[in-house]
């Protein structure tokens, strides 16, 4: 934020959706690794002369920043992870051009996963899955860092052992309580790491690919319960913080999540005529699919000492 003018001017330059992919060949045993992301950069730098004046002099070309993604992609002869990309990109533009202070990197990874072909996985084939892998770096100058990992669209479903009840009643609602019913929800979470400067990050090999699958099966399996008999939802509001809490429990790097799940219903079906009066009679059977309206369910567990 900067005055001139008599005008207190906010501003910050990026460049959006630059798409790369990226192969690595240098598998032990022939293998080929591939990635997919979807680059966004918004640089926040010393450049008021160009909104005050005709001089340019201080902008950093959105189209360079593009051309510095292609570049950073290639200089990568190693596999890395997509938050290490980000933080990557964030560093270079801090450190590299003095005017600029802050660097917003964020990242959508699609989920291209290794086939199996008779059991055995494929050296080089791959299919797109569903959820994708989503980051946020923010890197400043200084070397301080807050990162922000997350899954967008981690669609869960379970026929049973999910209910609704005692909630509020007035003369709007005719919703009836229920201790059987489908839940279906679409899953889009973020976490924030602990890490405070880019200085401190692990430096394990692939350390947050890992833990980004580690945090998406902690919730998968809170969300479904035992394999043999499942774990009964009151709610998704309880289910969603059942969720946060056992990510903050198992991960101690996590130092807050947030979870937004809709509650995405499935409508009991009931058909009759005068002639056939029980047609299709409802059986926790025969389900109508919707997706709207549907039940927007949100929340941010946090440790008591984080920053949220």
């Amino acid at each position: 934020m900067a005055a001139g003018g008599g005008l207190r001017v906010e501003q910050r330059h990026g460049k959006a959706r630059v798409r790369v992919g990226r192969v690595w060949r240098q598998g032990a045993d022939g293998s080929h690794h591939f990635v997919e992301w979807n680059v966004s950069i918004s640089l926040l730098s010393h450049c008021l002369s160009s909104y005050h004046r005709d001089d340019n002099s201080d902008i950093v070309a959105t189209d360079t920043m593009k051309n510095t993604v292609y570049v950073k992609a290639k200089e990568c002869g190693d596999r890395l992870s997509v938050e290490e990309f980000a933080i990557l990109l964030g560093n270079h533009f801090c450190s590299f051009y003095p005017q600029v202070y802050t660097a917003i990197v964020n990242i959508i990874e699609k989920p291209w996963e290794r086939v199996c072909i008779d059991g055995k996985p494929h050296l080089h084939g791959f299919k797109l899955g569903s959820e994708n892998h989503t980051v946020e770096a923010t890197v400043q100058k200084s070397g301080a860092l807050t990162l922000t990992s997350g899954v967008a669209g981690l669609a869960l479903l379970k026929t049973t052992q999910s209910g609704f009840e005692k909630f509020v009643r007035d003369k709007y609602t005719i919703l009836p309580d229920t201790r059987e019913r489908m839940l279906a929800t679409e899953v889009n979470a973020s976490w924030r790491y602990s890490y405070e400067s880019v200085a401190s990050i692990p430096k394990k090999e692939l350390y947050f690919s890992e833990k980004f699958m580690e945090v998406k099966k902690v919730l998968m399996d809170t969300f479904f319960g035992p394999p043999e008999t499942g774990v009964y939802s009151p709610s998704v509001q309880r289910t969603l913080y059942l969720m946060g809490s056992a990510v903050l429990r198992r991960f101690p790097d996590v130092a807050s999540i947030h979870l937004k799940m809709p509650n995405i219903h499935f409508l009991p079906v009931n058909l009759s005529t005068k002639e056939n009066p029980s047609m299709v009679k409802f059986k926790d059977d025969v389900y109508l699919p919707t997706d709207e309206p549907h039940g927007s369910i949100e929340a941010t567990l946090s440790r008591i000492t984080s920053k949220m």
